[in-house]
């Protein structure tokens, strides 16, 4: 009788050992959503003479092109940062009395942007010794299209309107640190920027 008695044991006991040596969690948490290392590469700068209205420094890590949406438009560029896919829009217009026309024609992009932006900090840009004058403007917000804007102007002949762009959906969240890494770039370009 204790034969047949034993495999029934050995059974029960092995059920027991397994059921006690599992995790008891029935609902496991899933992991943190991770997110890449960015590299960051040196600072480093050059200038770019190559436009008919104006120059400025930017950083080596980035090419210069023309817009592709804009071919006849000489002195619109794009400071593309292949890396980071994300690039500073230039686009220069002519002033002629019409000055109050680009300054609304700023406000109303800024606007635009406005339903997904939890802050927005701007400051004035005045470098009188080379005549550019602006405003720079900073924008905060998971979803924020174009997390930086600015403009420049010498108010009688030239107008510069900048704009940064990511080639995805903006996650300025995990962005933050590349944004914050641009964010010195677009200042030594403005520091920089000099009429022709």
């Amino acid at each position: 009788m204790m034969k047949n008695k034993l495999p029934i044991l050995l059974v029960a006991l092995a059920l027991l050992a397994v059921a006690f040596s599992c995790d008891r969690q029935l609902n496991p948490l899933p992991k943190p959503r991770g997110y890449f290392r960015i590299d960051l590469p040196e600072k480093a700068y050059v200038k770019v003479d190559t436009i008919e209205k104006y120059s400025f420094e930017c950083p080596q890590y980035a090419l210069i092109t023309p817009d592709p949406y804009s071919p006849d438009e000489k002195n619109w560029v794009n400071v593309e940062m292949p890396q980071f896919k994300g690039s500073i829009h230039l686009t220069h217009k002519p002033v002629d009395g019409n000055l109050g026309e680009y300054l609304e024609d700023v406000h109303t992009m800024v606007t635009k942007h406005l339903q997904k932006a939890n802050g927005v900090r701007d400051s004035l840009i005045f470098n009188e010794e080379h005549n550019v004058y602006g405003l720079f403007i900073e924008m905060d917000g998971k979803g924020v299209a174009t997390p930086m804007q600015f403009y420049l102007t010498d108010s009688t002949r030239n107008f510069v309107r900048g704009a940064l762009y990511f080639n995805f959906k903006p996650d300025n969240d995990s962005m933050q640190p590349v944004i914050n890494f641009i964010r010195e770039d677009i200042d030594h370009l403005i520091k920089t920027f000099e009429w022709k």
